[in-house]
């Protein structure tokens, strides 16, 4: 039974104090507010990748960065970690795009959830590095080109289409 309880108090053994705990808990909570935000953006515009699924894959990359971090891995391996990261997060992305089928295939859907998605990941990471300034001002940035963007580029295909009605308008008035 001693031996049971020493195996178990050594597989817990990455814990070594009440600091370590704080630090990981602030990480992984920071990444799954920061992954919940941008999910929630999603979610309400009626995407496939909302709450849960941002918050997975945020808290995802800052474990896979915090645990290696914790157990001394240099800057190479983080380096390889992070690679690791960016190409994984483009499977799941891949996933969320989807190509027209029918008469319409140049019309691809998706590609803001997937860059969404990515962004999670990139934000996941800051975090789970302990750079959870930089990860709160990304959510910020992310989250003004998710809300402004829309905004803007209905205003300017709203011009455009307006010049074009006054363009049509010229031609028939040129043809009577």
């Amino acid at each position: 039974m001693q031996t049971i309880g020493a195996v178990i108090q050594a597989e817990f053994a990455d814990i070594t104090d009440e600091g370590e705990v704080t630090r990981i808990l602030l990480r992984l909570l920071m990444a799954a507010v920061l992954g919940a935000v941008l999910g929630f953006e999603r979610e309400s515009k009626g995407k496939s990748a909302g709450v849960r699924t941002h918050m997975l894959v945020s808290m995802g990359a800052a474990l896979f960065v915090l645990a290696p971090g914790m157990a001394g891995a240099d800057e190479q391996a983080l380096s390889r970690v992070i690679q690791g990261i960016v190409a994984g997060i483009g499977f799941l992305g891949a996933g969320t795009i989807l190509k027209g089928n029918g008469q319409d295939t140049s019309h691809v859907k998706g590609l803001t959830t997937a860059a969404g998605l990515w962004m999670t990941a990139a934000i996941g990471t800051a975090a789970g590095m302990g750079r959870e300034a930089t990860a709160l001002i990304s959510t910020v940035l992310a989250l003004l080109v998710l809300a402004s963007m829309p905004v803007l580029v209905e205003k300017v295909e709203g011009e455009q289409e307006e010049k074009r009605r006054e363009e049509e308008g010229k031609e028939e008035g040129r043809k009577h």
